[in-house]
């Protein structure tokens, strides 16, 4: 057996190390000097580490040290480059990726993940106190059968509770722990049928499987792209939140938990690093965009080595950009964790909640900008270079409002957390009316934008943003349907971005920040146009690409974003799991069906690029990295949430007619006329 330890690194002084032990793959937590809340470890394997509010010296990381006598490692030039490989027989890892499946993984660990079962704890957790609530040791001892009961009794091997609680070997039993199940013998030899899955199902899992990067013996996220013949992989090789989710959910969907665990507390742990673009230190709660682990040798030392997490939180990103919708995806992740595995334990940490605050306070707080909407520069999500969407674009405010509707379900309400909250459900009834009275545009929207007139100066303005009409562009005359509309790309004072970007109206369907008749729009324009937007490979990024001029002054002449590939016109795959989950929502399943199956022809044989390009979506993109790990992810989960339902119910939102009927603005409490919000109810109530 190869020892190892971690370490924890002091931010201010990287000299002064801490040593803890590592064999059982717990770690220890830091409180913070502002939090004296004491936090309880519920899992071997849960990070713990308490926030650090307003003190300079913070933990940036954990090491992992180990003798080189006991491990081979593979070094590079550089202490800081390319992390070292490694193999570790016991757990069958490679480097910093899983070598096999799943179920080797697992079979080599020899550990069984008790997988807590969904249940009515969330509604009965209302304090911080249940945030301290001790494990139960006998609930480990009950085994949680996948598939229902009609498979073979398990035999429990080790069960790890901590450092002292050891569950050894059983053997085999009809009873199960205390569960007082009532087993019908004739149903045990039943076998199950399994569906039939396709050669690309399972060269997608194997290549999931391979991209999965470890940290300490753990799983904690995917990289970007895993393509061996990639000499320059730049920041492709790192673990990115964004694209981390749809892998995620494929795991999730799997019922492969633990990673996706070990991820949302890794980047906790990342959360408010002191990192600096020119002296200036980013706002506290920031969420990076990317990490990597890598090893360097410990103290200089030739045998010892030591693994650390790397974030980037856009100081080292193209444009040097701070990743706006890192913190709001991790909250929707979170969520997502809690809705499928039903551990709600995980929300309830002190920790968690913390970051969660810390996020919501970022975004919420106070500045110049009279919208609701949050104000973001270029480059700041998604679409990562110069595209013309900064200001306030559709994307961010559908995950923004995502992340809002995540958080009041998750935060514990207290006398610390109720003003939050209430701050939250007061933005949240703003920016769903911001959104659908004003992005909003179809056939009829665009004939009034088309007679309207400027320069209005009232607080009942008809033309409240002083848009020109003459901004409309000659293609939308021809292209918008007359039945369906979608909500516009972005809007500031005199500019509508009147582009169909396809991520920020999926995400309004699956979150209903668009009214019901709206996401019908939406899906019924996609539909439509289904040859603009889908053509030979699901799904156009935006619509349509900037050419010629406009092209070169937007862009800045990017070489990347040519008209009609990547950010600019280019066929995303990854955007199907969203798709997906749009029309499973809207009762449209068949629309969904249609793009996978479109895209099942292609992604294998083309070896899953990143993107595509051309008009139609013909070629594979001139840049786009193969064994995209979000391309493959995406289309998993796509079909596992075709086959479940019932589990893509679990992560989208229906509308919450309270928020309606709630006007936070000052208008009606004065001698001055009433919000314009009433006039427009019975569209935001249809």
């Amino acid at each position: 057996m190869s020892s190892s330890s971690c370490i924890g690194i002091h931010s201010m002084k990287p000299c002064c190390r801490i040593l803890v032990g590592c064999k059982n793959r717990s770690f220890f937590g830091f409180s913070s000097p502002k939090l004296n809340d004491s936090i309880t470890e519920n899992s071997s394997r849960s990070v713990t580490r308490g926030r650090f509010g307003g003190s300079n010296s913070q933990i940036v990381g954990y090491l992992c040290v180990t003798d080189q006598n006991r491990r081979a490692f593979n070094e590079s030039g550089s202490n800081w480059g390319q992390s070292r490989v490694f193999r570790r027989n016991f757990l069958g890892i490679t480097g910093n990726k899983f070598s096999g499946s799943s179920s080797s993984f697992r079979r080599r660990r020899r550990v069984l993940v008790v997988r807590n079962v969904a249940s009515d704890f969330r509604n009965h957790s209302t304090s911080s106190s249940s945030v301290e609530a001790s494990v139960n040791e006998k609930s480990f001892e009950s085994i949680y059968i996948q598939g229902g009961l009609n498979v073979k009794p398990l035999v429990i091997e080790k069960i790890e509770l901590g450092s002292n609680d050891v569950i050894k070997k059983e053997e085999e039993s009809s009873s199960v722990g205390d569960l007082n199940v009532d087993v019908d013998s004739s149903n045990l030899n039943e076998t199950k049928v399994e569906k039939e899955v396709s050669e690309s199902e399972k060269e997608g899992w194997k290549l999931l499987w391979d991209s999965v990067v470890t940290y300490c013996g753990n799983p904690v996220g995917t990289v970007a792209a895993n393509d061996p013949a990639d000499n320059q992989p730049l920041n492709y090789d790192q673990v990115f939140i964004r694209d981390f989710v749809p892998s995620a959910l494929a795991f999730l969907l799997k019922g492969e938990s633990e990673i996706v665990k070990n991820f949302l507390l890794h980047t906790l742990q990342l959360q408010s690093w002191e990192k600096t673009v020119d002296c200036h230190s980013p706002g506290q709660g920031l969420m990076p965009a990317s990490f990597k682990v890598r090893t360097m040798p410990l103290d200089g030392s030739d045998e010892k080595f030591e693994e650390v997490l790397d974030p980037d939180f856009g100081e080292s990103a193209i444009g040097r950009v701070a990743p706006v919708d890192s913190g709001l995806w991790w909250i929707i992740l979170l969520r997502a964790y809690g809705k499928i595995t039903g551990d709600y334990a995980l929300q309830e940490r002190v920790d968690v909640q913390t970051g969660i605050r810390l996020i919501l306070n970022l975004c919420l707080a106070d500045g110049f900008d009279m919208f609701p909407t949050l104000l973001v520069t270029d480059g700041s999500c998604m679409i990562d270079r110069r595209m013309g969407i900064h200001g306030h674009p559709l994307e961010i405010q559908a995950l923004f409002y995502s992340a809002l509707r995540s958080s009041r379900e998750m935060l514990i309400v207290n006398e610390n957390t109720k003003n939050l909250v209430a701050a939250v459900n007061n933005r949240l009834s703003a920016l769903s009316f911001h959104i659908r009275e004003y992005y909003w545009v179809d056939m009829k929207k665009i004939n009034e934008i088309y007679r309207y007139n400027t320069e209005e100066y009232s607080t009942d303005a008809i033309n409240k943003f002083n848009i020109y009409p003459d901004q409309i562009p000659s293609w939308l005359v021809d292209w918008i349907p007359e039945e369906g509309g979608y909500l516009i790309g972005n809007l500031q004072p005199a500019h509508m971005d009147f582009r169909f970007f396809t991520l920020g109206n999926l995400w309004s369907i699956v979150s209903s920040l668009g009214t019901q008749k709206q996401n019908e729009g939406i899906l019924n324009l996609i539909e439509n146009k289904w040859d603009d937007l889908v053509a030979q490979m699901p799904l156009k990024i935006c619509y349509p690409a900037m050419e010629h001029e406009e092209w070169r002054i937007v862009t800045g002449a990017d070489p990347k974003n040519t008209p009609w590939s990547y950010h600019n016109g280019g066929s995303w795959p990854t955007l199907l799991w969203q798709f997906t989950l749009a029309c499973i929502k809207m009762g449209r399943p068949e629309l969904a069906r249609k793009a996978v199956d479109l895209a099942e022809n292609r992604l294998a044989a083309d070896q899953w690029p990143e993107y595509y390009d051309t008009r139609s979506g013909r070629f594979i993109g001139k840049q786009a990295r193969l064994r995209q790990t979000w391309t493959i992810a995406g289309f998993l989960a796509s079909k596992m949430l075709l086959e479940n339902p019932e589990k893509a119910a679990l992560l989208f939102w229906d509308e919450d007619y309270e928020l309606l009927e709630t006007c936070v603005c000052a208008l009606n409490k004065t001698n001055r006329r009433k919000c314009s919000r009433f006039a427009s109810k019975s569209q935001n109530m249809a």
